[in-house]
């Protein structure tokens, strides 16, 4: 499996509605195209999970792969909304939270996502515009 390294690689629950609109919402706000996705439960998803020593069937985190580096949790929504135009990028300074505290936070919204935004039957299928952006 050929997975591209010069693009950072976000990782999401592909039947989570609020992980599906979170993905749009980055992909509304990347212009530059610096993203690339792939569902958690997808091959690549898995293959990535595995190559960073992550649990495969616990979905309760999105994932950044960039590179070498792997970011989880807050971490992960951080170094993303770091990228964002406008004022987006300035939730980067939460990163002074201790991570256990922003981790935390995280958890709780993981745990409760599907009660609270729903979950889809299977994995989001991308728009014909955005399939580019999407591996496995």
């Amino acid at each position: 499996m050929n997975i591209p390294t010069d693009k950072p690689i976000l990782l999401f629950d592909g039947v989570c509605n609020l992980c599906n609109s979170s993905v749009n919402f980055v992909i509304e706000r990347d212009p530059k195209n610096r993203f690339m996705f792939a569902s958690l439960q997808s091959e690549v998803g898995q293959s990535l999970l595995q190559k960073n020593g992550l649990p495969t069937e616990d979905f309760q985190s999105f994932v950044l792969v960039d590179g070498d580096k792997c970011y989880t949790k807050s971490s992960a929504a951080l170094k993303v909304a770091k990228e964002m135009p406008a004022l987006w990028g300035m939730l980067y300074a939460f990163m002074i939270v201790p991570k256990p505290i922003r981790d935390a936070v995280y958890s709780l919204i993981a745990k409760n996502r599907y009660r609270w935004f729903g979950k889809k039957d299977e994995c989001m299928l991308p728009a014909p515009g955005v399939r580019e952006k999407f591996l496995g």
